[in-house]
This record gives structure tokens, sequence and C-alpha cells, in this order.
């Protein structure tokens, strides 16, 4: 239960093959700083005793989390995700709904931010609550952005004064983010994050300043700087 009495959730969805890495390997198992890119995203979740729970959906033939000590936390719970992230986002949600209340909050959070800090995530929920408003962490563009055309010439120069980077957690209350998850699954829709569920249901979603240390691991390249950004933490 948060300090204000709402009562918050976590959501990983991890059941991804992480394709774009090229390492034969499920991103979130890769090893950095000392543990696997899974393990310091949970930690990094558990962290925060406003949290009620965390709940990670995985592939259902993943072999691999069970062998992690995280695993072993009480407040740790495993479920199967899908083929899309959305798949897995749902699957979470049902399973909270089963113990939790439809106006309880969720933060979901990418498997491969394991830089998230602590005092990120506490802004982030006390925005939301206190405005009873859903909110993800963003961070402003502050390069010159170009918009191509197919064949990669630059068509024009876009306004970045109102431009921002999505990160995660994303947070929003339990019944509205399971309904607007679901009704853009009916409608064929592809959904790359659940601040876009949130938007096409017409719900408002608020920018919280986010950090540049919470990257997501997608290529090769950004390991070194993750590893290097938990280094410090660690030190």
């Amino acid at each position: 239960m948060s300090e204000s009495g709402e009562r918050c959730w976590a959501v990983v969805p991890a059941a991804g093959l992480g394709t774009r890495m090229d390492s034969g390997l499920p991103k979130q198992y890769l090893e950095i700083a000392g543990a696997t890119i899974l393990e310091h995203t949970i930690k990094a979740l558990l962290a925060c005793d406003r949290l009620a729970g965390v709940v990670v959906a995985l592939h259902p033939d993943d072999q691999r989390a069970s062998r992690l000590a995280v695993f072993s936390d009480q407040r740790v719970r495993r479920v199967s995700g899908g083929e899309q992230r959305s798949d897995s986002v749902l699957a979470a949600l049902a399973a909270l709904l089963v113990q939790g209340e439809l106006e309880d909050w969720v933060l979901v959070h990418d498997a491969a931010r394991p830089c998230l800090q602590l005092a990120d995530l506490r802004r982030l929920m006390d925005r939301v609550i206190s405005s009873d408003t859903g909110g993800i962490l963003a961070e402003p563009i502050v390069d010159t952005v170009k918009q191509s055309s197919d064949r990669d010439l630059v068509l024009r120069t876009l306004d970045r004064s109102r431009l921002w980077r999505a990160q995660t957690p994303q947070m929003f209350r339990l019944g509205p983010l399971y309904a607007a998850l679901e009704a853009a699954k009916r409608q064929g829709l592809a959904i790359t994050d659940e601040a876009s569920a949130m938007e096409l249901a017409g719900q408002p979603v608020q920018l919280v300043l986010g950090s540049p240390r919470n990257l997501k691991v997608t290529l090769p390249d950004d390991l070194e700087l993750a590893a290097w950004y938990l280094a410090r933490a660690g030190a």
C-alpha cells in the first residue's frame, strides 16, 4: 500500500526474445554488472516499498527465470505472457484483477530498463496519485529531429519543443488500462506502449520528467552504457 493509501502494483512484460540484440539469448537474461538485466529491473521496482507486488509475464517455455533468486521474493509473481507486449501485459493485468481492485494503480515497466532510479519511480507515483491522472516517465527530446522520405531524404525538420521520448514505468488504474488494451486488441490495433492504448480510449496521459539513465537496452551498444550506470549506482 502506498503512503497515500492507494494500492499500487508493478507489471513487467518479459516474454520477448530480444531479436535486435543478436545474442542468441533473450536480452533480459544477458548479464551486466553482476546480474541479469531482468534481475536489475525487478530489484529496481522492489526497492520501492510502496508497491504491493510485481507480476512478471514470461514466455510459456521460459526455463531461466526459476534460476534467479529474485523470483523467490514473496512480492514477485510469474504468469505466462503472449506473443506481443500487449498480450503479456493483459495476462499480468488479468492475474491482478483476481487479487486486486479495478481502482488499484498499475505501473508497467520494460524488462529491459534496468537502470530505473527510485527517485524517478517515486516522482511518477506521487504525481499520478495526487492528480488522479495516469502518466508516464518521459524525457524531452533535445536533438534536432528530421522526418524522412521513403528514400531517406529529409522532408522536414520537426519542432522538438513539444516532443518527448516515452519511457516506463507507465502508470494507470488497473480497470481502465485492462479495458483500453482489450479494446485495442479487438480492433486489431498495434500497441507499443500502454499510454497508446489509453490515448485511443480517450483517457488523459500526463508526462512526468524522467532521467536519461533510464535507457532501454535494445542494441548491443546499450549494454555498456547500462552497465556503467549500474556500476555507478552500486558504488
